[in-house]
Formats: structure tokens, C-alpha cells, sequence
């Protein structure tokens, strides 16, 4: 089983940049799509982005152009860059990797296995 653990969130303020990572172990994601969602205060997790195994890449449309994710599997990680924050981007971020045989990215959470506990991001006006 692949378990993923995030790091790197904390408070940053209006405009400024953060970068979260996702590093996992096991050896069997580097043949499985990973995705990085959220969750605000009070509202819907919902995605922010994914990549494939084949790293081809989406990104929730309306973050593109701020936020950008990337995957080494090397180093066993996922990384989500956020440019350009805002309050509204207040959420937990939560890693996510699909099970056997989920090579391509969904956009449903249903459709990933195993999850990390989050990291708190809180962007301050």
C-alpha cells in the first residue's frame, strides 16, 4: 500500500507563494496517478490538480496560471506550487494516490485510494 504524508504549508500572506510536498513510499506509485485537493473552511473538498503516471497534467481551471503541480518519481514526491495566493485559497491540502491500475488522473476523489492528513494553508489579507 502506498501511504503519502504533505508537508510545507503554514500562513502566508496575500500575494505572496508557498510550496507544498507530498512525498510517499512504496515503490508502486511511480505506476499511479497522484493529485493534490483541498478543503475550505466550511465548504466541498474539491480538486486542485492531478498528473498521470505518463505526467501529463490538470490543473483545476480556476487556479491555472497560480497554481502548478509536478511529480518526481526519484524522489518520490508531488509538488504543488501556489503563486499569487489569496484568502480564498484558506483550505487543508490533502495528497492523494490512486490504487492499482490507476495510471491516468481523475477528477473525482472517489477514484483515489490513499490519502495523507493535510497541511493547513492559511493566507492572510
Amino acid at each position: 500500500q502506498v501511504r503519502v504524508a504533505e508537508s510545507g504549508g503554514g500562513v502566508v500572506q496575500a500575494g505572496g507563494s508557498m510550496r507544498l510536498t507530498c512525498t510517499a513510499s512504496g515503490t508502486m506509485f511511480i505506476n499511479r496517478a497522484m493529485a493534490w485537493f483541498r478543503r475550505p473552511p466550511g465548504e466541498e473538498r474539491e480538486l486542485v490538480a492531478a498528473v498521470s503516471s505518463d505526467g501529463r497534467k490538470f490543473v483545476n481551471e480556476f487556479l491555472t496560471g497560480r497554481f502548478a503541480i509536478s511529480r518526481d518519481d526519484a524522489k518520490k514526491t508531488l509538488d504543488l506550487q501556489m503563486n499569487g495566493l489569496k484568502p480564498d485559497d484558506t483550505a487543508v491540502y490533502t495528497c492523494a494516490v490512486r490504487g492499482p491500475g490507476g495510471a491516468d488522473y481523475s477528477t473525482r476523489g472517489s477514484d483515489y485510494a490513499s490519502w495523507g492528513l493535510g497541511t493547513q494553508v492559511t493566507v492572510s489579507s
